[in-house]
Formats: structure tokens, C-alpha cells, sequence
């Protein structure tokens, strides 16, 4: 981040990591979170984000090739051909980054992480003519929150898709999808995970396809998801924002707190 911390971007940053990193619940059915060493990981089965979500501010340079050489060591005793570190810009040491390179991690596209207190965000929601919302109730719901994704992001959502249904069907009090739909075609989607015992609801998806692009259907499904948060008295909206993202949730009432970068390791097989 580019910005000097403030006091209060410091006090947010602070509860963040406690609630949402060190004390990391688990975020779907069948996975399990655990401390182990220096760090704290989610574990599921192969097709649930596995990885490390958080690492102590006292790892160093002596221990923290250490810790990445477990957590390697960790993952490919189970056979996975893929996991994560979740590195943010403020974990230390300071290079950490470059030594989760140099154990065979490869970076992806960095993230801005924002949060936001829920009372200070609107709830209204306005959509532009022939749109409406509505949460998502069934598989069928899910193939069209697969479809607006696609549309959107060009990505696949196998994994995704997955996920969502397993939450539907086993947690779905911690989980809200949403659909916003043209007459019956999906333009865009979105989810929140809520996480309780924390006050933090995280944002997640949003894509719209590019057609309703810039015609408010992203801050309506913002709006949308923290009228729900607030009903439940969650009192923090989290999210990792890409670039397209970041500007509009600042101008929304978010903060932007550090920059988050997934590193992804994958065993040669």
C-alpha cells in the first residue's frame, strides 16, 4: 500500500488478523483449521482451499525457510497437487515472498484487502431497469451463478461450483448466495461467507458480465449482502478486491488495509 497506515487502518488490521487469520475458522463443511509451528492452515479434502492462512509477526529469517519446508513437506504427504500460502504485505520477515519463491511457490495476481464497519455502508439498493436479485436456493441456481461467473471472469468454476453446493446443503446459514438476473439470464453473481464468533462477513465474486458493466449492478449486490450482514449483526464486510473492484469499494465507505498475494504451490508429479 502506497497510503501511511493511519490508527485507525492499524486497529482494523489488527482485529482482522486476530479474527479472521490467527483464529481462522474453518470456511466450509469437511475442512478443519490447525496451528502448526509458526503458522495457522486450513486443511480440506483436495477440492476445498487448502493452505496457510496465517503466520506469526515473530517469524525470521532462521525460521522461516523452516516453515515453508513443513508446510511443503505437509501437503505432499497427502498427495494434493495443489496448495496456498496466503501472504499479506504486512507478514514478516519482510521477505518472506521471495523465499516462498525460492522454495518452488509461484505468485498469482495480488489482491488489496478492505474492510469496512457494516453500520457505516448503505443498505439501499438500486438496479438498473430490468434487474432484479435474488438468493440462491437450489443447484439449478448455482449452474447460473457457474454461468454469470464464466461470462464474467472467463475462468473455470469447477472448484467453485463444488464448494457452493456443499455449503447450500450443509451450511447454508453461513453462506448467502446471490443471482442478479435480466428477465431470466444471469448478468452477474455474488457470495458472503459469514463467519461467526467473529463479526466478519467476507465478500466474495461479484463479477458482472460485461454488457452491465457500469450500471450499478456490483454496488447494488454490495449493498444487498450488507443489508444482510447487518440483519445477522455481523459488523465488518471484508474483502480482497482486484483493481477493477478496489476504487468503487473505497468510494463505498471501505478501507484499504494491505495487499494480500496468494502463492501457490503445485508438486511436480
Amino acid at each position: 500500500m502506497s497510503e501511511r497506515t493511519t490508527p485507525h487502518r492499524e486497529s482494523l488490521l489488527a482485529v482482522f488478523d486476530r479474527e479472521m487469520r490467527e483464529l481462522a475458522r474453518p470456511d466450509g463443511p469437511g475442512v478443519r483449521v490447525e496451528p502448526a509451528g509458526d503458522v495457522v492452515r486450513q486443511v480440506g479434502a483436495p477440492h476445498d482451499w487448502n493452505g496457510v492462512v496465517w503466520s506469526s509477526p515473530g517469524l525470521d529469517a532462521a525460521r522461516a525457510d523452516a516453515a515453508i519446508a513443513a508446510q511443503v513437506a505437509h501437503w505432499t504427504e497427502l498427495g494434493y497437487d495443489e496448495f496456498e500460502w496466503k501472504l499479506y504485505a504486512h507478514d514478516r520477515p519482510a521477505d518472506l515472498g521471495a523465499r516462498l519463491l525460492a522454495a518452488g511457490f509461484e505468485p498469482e495476481e495480488p489482491e488489496t484487502l478492505l474492510v469496512a464497519p457494516v453500520a457505516d455502508l448503505s443498505t439501499e439498493v438500486r438496479l438498473p431497469d430490468g434487474v432484479r436479485l435474488r438468493t440462491v436456493r437450489d443447484e439449478a441456481d448455482v449452474e447460473l451463478m457457474a454461468r454469470a461467473h464464466g461470462q464474467a471472469f472467463g475462468s473455470d468454476w469447477s472448484r467453485l461450483r463444488h464448494q457452493v453446493l456443499a455449503r447450500l446443503k450443509e451450511d447454508p446459514d453461513h453462506f448467502v448466495g446471490v443471482l442478479a438476473l435480466a428477465g431470466d439470464e444471469p448478468v452477474s453473481s455474488a457470495r458472503m461467507e459469514l463467519y461467526p464468533g467473529t463479526g466478519f462477513a467476507g465478500l466474495w465474486g461479484g463479477g458482472t458480465v460485461e454488457a452491465w458493466r457500469g450500471r450499478g449492478v456490483y454496488r447494488a449486490l454490495i449493498a444487498f449482502r450488507a443489508g444482510i450482514a447487518a440483519e445477522r449483526g455481523y459488523r465488518y464486510l471484508q474483502v480482497d478486491a482486484t483493481e477493477d473492484s478496489r476504487p468503487i469499494l473505497q468510494r463505498l465507505g471501505f478501507t484499504a488495509l494491505s495487499t494480500t498475494t496468494p502463492y501457490a504451490y503445485r508438486p511436480v508429479s
